[in-house]
């Protein structure tokens, strides 16, 4: 594993299970590299935030192209949803965005273009766009309800509840 990955490792592992991304001198003492190291790479926190975010981003769009290929966008783009580690997550990286800078707003503009390549994955599997925005927007919340602690149906529950609407298709 290369320097970058094991510091992006470290660093979403910290903010995974102290709710916020941590500092510079954390994740380098933590990830076991100098902090000229980890600046070599990352040369601020909001680099890091990026690189963090990135490495989501990225892998969000593996699982749903392996999906794609297996024919189960939708379970996956719910089963992740679902995923308290990926919540946790997300509540570190929206606690760290509390400035309106530049890279905070290239970072959400990015957020919102693999958020549509997603819903296109979604309406490739489900053969219409209303249905796929909806099934994205679901996704989003079970997310959203999961960051705050709501209680949530099973999956196996909302995949039947979808299943008639994606008959009628």
């Amino acid at each position: 594993m290369s320097n970058r990955d094991r510091i992006l490792q470290t660093a979403r592992r910290l903010a995974i299970t102290t709710g916020s991304v941590p500092s510079l001198d954390v994740v380098a003492q933590e990830a076991g590299v100098s902090k000229g190291g980890l600046m070599h790479h990352f040369r601020s926190r909001a680099a890091l935030l990026d690189g963090i975010a990135g490495q989501t981003i990225d892998e969000m769009d593996e699982a749903l192209l392996a999906a794609a290929e297996r024919g189960d966008v939708v379970e996956t783009w719910l089963r992740l949803s679902l995923s308290r580690d990926e919540a946790d997550l997300y509540r570190a990286l929206l606690v760290s965005f509390t400035d309106t800078g530049s890279a905070t707003e290239t970072l959400l503009a990015r957020a919102a273009e693999a958020s549509q390549r997603w819903e296109n994955l979604l309406a490739a599997e489900t053969g219409d766009s209303t249905t796929a925005a909806i099934i994205r927007l679901l996704g989003d919340g079970m997310v959203m309800n999961t960051v705050t602690g709501e209680a949530l149906p099973s999956l196996e529950s909302v995949l039947e509840w979808l299943e008639p609407r994606k008959a009628n298709r």
